[in-house]
């Protein structure tokens, strides 16, 4: 029987990236986004890789829709094997004391809110199956302190608890939970967040030991190998893949 993904923020970027890089493990997936056009695009993608998909249109700050993307994918495919907790939203890029507090709650909203409802109710399920594997995107922001994402980062670095106390909770009944912390890599949230921002892309490249962005795909990689049984002993971490930016910091 085949494995059952579902993948939050699954509409473009890392999300997209890694629906498709899934489905050629011939893994079946639940694509959940805001975005119905995006949605759709990604459930073409995956289907042309020759197994089956379904997009759930879900604002993940809200949890009864969080509750509905579950139970929705329980009903079509019958179990959840993998969650990539992936879904966020970056900010304006103004300084702490620019923003407002609408802001704030929506960032914290749909990056923290969003995520611990995630695993509330898909690790539910897991259990009550013995067993299964989450990743969350965390960010290079949730394990270094930046400028201009303060609340970005607070939520960032609220995933990393998230991660490792889980796996503290619920790792002895067969639950993996891993998270990764991405560098600016070239995906729509980041672009439109450099083109609001365009001095703090020079900055960040220049800040990469790499000297480039990371890509989708090479993230898409990553969250592939800890989803699944390739890498059943790894537990509790947060995997930087970054160009080495955090390193010197």
């Amino acid at each position: 029987m085949s494995k059952v993904a579902i993948i939050t923020g699954g509409g473009s970027g890392l999300g997209q990236a890694t629906a498709i890089r899934m489905a050629q493990e011939g893994i079946n997936i639940a694509v959940v986004d805001v975005s119905e056009k995006g949605g759709n695009e990604t459930v073409e993608k995956v289907k042309a890789e020759g197994v089956d998909a379904i997009f759930i249109k879900a604002d993940v700050s809200k949890p009864e829709e969080v509750k509905s993307y579950v139970d929705k994918t329980v009903e079509h495919f019958g179990s959840i094997d993998y969650f990539f907790n992936n879904a966020g939203i970056s900010g304006s890029g103004k300084f702490y004391l620019d923003t407002t507090i609408e802001e704030i709650n929506q960032i914290v909203g749909i990056n923290l809110l969003g995520a611990l409802y995630g695993v509330r109710y898909v690790a539910e399920v897991m259990l009550k199956n013995g067993g299964g594997s989450i990743v969350n995107t965390a960010s290079s922001a949730g394990v270094i302190g930046q400028d201009s994402v303060v609340t970005y980062s607070a939520t960032k670095h609220g995933i990393v608890g998230l991660t490792r106390s889980m796996v503290a909770e619920y790792a002895k009944d067969g639950l993996r939970v891993n998270a990764i912390a991405p560098g600016p890599t070239e995906t729509p949230m980041v672009r439109a967040f450099y083109e609001a921002n365009p001095e703090m892309k020079a900055n960040a490249t220049g800040g990469i030991p790499q000297k480039r962005l990371g890509t989708p795909e090479e993230v898409a990689e990553l969250v592939t190998f800890l989803l699944t049984s390739k890498a059943e002993y790894i537990n509790g971490e947060v995997i930087r893949i970054d160009g080495g930016f955090t390193s010197t910091k």
